[in-house]
């Protein structure tokens, strides 16, 4: 059902690979509820995913961009101002990945080159995003700016690696970039900790599987999905949350308040977990 939260705004959404993609559904329920959208991903990912179905879907135009490169995200946000006519409203940065991760080094034989590549692309990409869209006053007053973040930021998740580093900078950069677009421009600067979630990026970190029913048992309401993601992100985008900001809010049904779940010492008790 549509609301109509976003009627007559105009977002950026990076991030959309496939129809698994967190940022493929916000980018669909953008539209839904009434907002003009600007597709952008790397080059590579653009020839690999299918994100000109997706566009196509919600008559969107696709932007390359390499969101580590202050460039490319410069002409980013030149080309989404002269499409849209007038300043944006909203913008999704779900930009994340690690070599060490796709690699499957563990934490403890960290590749420095590589941490260095996941803290640039998951953590830094955030900040340069935000400064060239500061430095352009490309953003409407109240407008919204919301990534993607994990429990790792805070807690230690067994395979999630260096990723977790980058999440934990990504949350402080959000607050500290957060007082200063807040207080200069009105524009609000939010992370979202979303449940472990089957995307393709996520099918990629070793345990997930088992952390994802682990999870979906410990949490009160069960696993958020990527669509139930995508409605939280519409509402942060929208008018109704206009005094929130600096926030990483928790979206995982729960799982952050939780220590462990009747049902998980059930399954202890019975020699499920051992097995």
């Amino acid at each position: 059902m549509a609301y109509n939260l976003l009627k007559g705004k105009r977002g950026i959404i990076f991030g959309a690979l496939n129809e698994l993609s967190i940022a493929w559904k916000v980018a669909e329920r953008a539209v839904e509820e009434g907002a003009e959208i600007l597709l952008t991903n790397t080059p590579v990912s653009i020839r690999l995913g299918t994100i000109n179905q997706l566009a196509e879907q919600t008559g969107a135009l696709v932007v390359p961009a390499d969101a580590t490169s202050v460039e490319d995200l410069q002409n980013l946000v030149d080309t989404a101002l002269e499409h849209f006519g007038g300043k944006i409203d909203f913008v999704l940065h779900a930009v994340g990945m690690s070599p060490n991760v796709r690699k499957n080094i563990p934490y403890e034989d960290t590749n420095y080159q590589n941490m260095l590549k996941t803290i640039d692309i998951s953590a830094l990409s955030f900040h340069k995003l935000l400064q060239t869209l500061y430095q352009k006053d490309a953003m409407a007053e109240y407008g919204s700016v919301v990534s993607l973040s994990y429990i790792a930021a805070q807690r230690t998740v067994i395979g999630y690696n260096d990723m977790a580093d980058a999440k934990a900078l990504l949350e402080s950069i959000t607050r500290s970039f957060g007082a200063i677009y807040g207080k200069t421009c009105g524009v609000r600067v939010n992370t979202v900790s979303q449940s472990p979630t089957m995307t393709t990026a996520g099918q990629g970190i070793a345990g997930l599987g088992e952390w994802f029913e682990m999870a979906d048992e410990i949490s009160p309401l069960g696993n958020a999905s990527a669509d139930d993601c995508a409605d939280y992100v519409v509402t942060l985008f929208s008018d109704l949350t206009r005094k929130v900001t600096m926030q990483n809010l928790y979206h995982d049904g729960g799982f952050s308040n939780m220590a462990i779940s009747p049902s998980v010492i059930e399954a202890y008790g019975k020699g499920k977990i051992s097995e």
